[in-house]
């Protein structure tokens, strides 16, 4: 018996075992998340790698935002995935919102795994500036 046939028996009673348990938990991942404020609104840029348009939801309600989305790793034709700490990573995120902000007209989008949300100010919540009349 050589190295390669002992990995290869550890392998089987390995899966054999995995066979007959309950499916592994699901991890769920925080993701990285910068904001930018500025007189306008906000925006928020969300690190979400390996997520597609169609694995993703956004929500707000009752003033809080909500990021939630699965991650597809693929793997290559012809390999054989030998070892993975995370399959098929989720992501989950909230944000409270303050009223100041005017939910209805959030803009998204999703390029290259990273999640850009602009979320603008409402227009009395926006700074004005007062004009100064002198008699």
């Amino acid at each position: 018996m050589n190295d390669r046939t002992q990995v290869a028996e550890r392998d089987q009673k390995a899966v054999a075992r995995r066979e007959g348990e309950q499916p592994a938990r699901r991890t769920t991942l925080a993701p990285a998340v910068d904001v930018f404020e500025d007189s306008q609104g906000i925006t928020l840029w969300a690190d979400l790698p390996g997520v597609t348009k169609d694995k993703l939801d956004v929500k707000v309600h009752d003033g809080n935002l909500y990021i939630e989305a699965e991650a597809v790793v693929p793997t290559p034709p012809g390999l054989r995935l030998r070892h993975a700490e995370i399959r098929e990573p989720h992501f989950a995120r909230a944000f409270s919102l303050s009223p100041d902000f005017d939910t209805s007209k959030i803009d998204a989008n999703l390029q290259d795994g990273v999640l850009k949300l602009t979320i603008p100010r409402r227009d009395e919540a926006r700074p004005r500036r007062i004009e100064v009349q002198t008699n």
